[in-house]
């Protein structure tokens, strides 16, 4: 299947919910059966290269249309970080959509041996400690493009402060197959 159709979904989806409708996630299930397959995405949306929502799934917890779905009305709508998107929007709108590996938990002693490990630009990386979470997805490490910055970033995304790893949290990576609109 051409990867422009997940784009297309994503987008008449934004459309269909701004317009008060939704799509025919069936019909698609019908004509495309592989939709039915449980995944995790991630749906990013710019405005003129700036963010405008990113909402997504770490785990494939429910099928692929319903994932994508969700999260491409979730990051146009529910994106605690943005009002609702506008119809005005809708056309200097861009979608990207990052399909994720199921996550790896990484073992390391301290900072310097998981510096060795996590690999920028291609590992998107969770960091949990207790109830505290967060994750970046691995096109984050175009703008935090040092360890030490990311992890400073993450760690404050996580509510968890500017020093993370001095807490020993625990650490999780995965990689994204990635498909955006020009």
């Amino acid at each position: 299947m051409d990867s422009s159709f997940y784009l297309t979904i994503a987008r008449n989806a934004i459309t269909a919910h701004l317009q008060g409708k939704a799509i025919d996630k069936n019909q698609l299930l019908s004509l495309h059966p592989e939709l039915a397959q449980p995944r995790a995405t991630f749906v990013t949306l710019t405005i003129h290269g700036r963010l405008r929502g990113c909402i997504g799934s770490i785990i494939a917890h429910r099928s692929l249309i319903d994932d994508l779905v969700s999260n491409a009305e979730s990051a146009a709508f529910h994106d605690p970080r943005f009002p609702p998107l506008s119809e005005s929007e809708l056309s200097d709108l861009r979608i990207e959509i990052s399909f994720l590996t199921h996550p790896e938990a990484i073992n390391y002693d301290d900072a310097e041996e998981l510096s060795r490990i996590i690999r920028p630009n291609i590992d998107g990386v969770i960091l949990r400690l207790g109830n505290y979470q967060a994750t970046f997805l691995p096109q984050v490490w175009e703008e935090l493009d040092d360890f030490d910055t990311f992890f400073t970033h993450l760690g404050l995304k996580a509510g968890i402060g500017n020093d993370p790893l001095s807490y020993h949290p625990e650490i999780y990576t995965y990689q994204v197959e990635k498909i955006k609109e020009d």
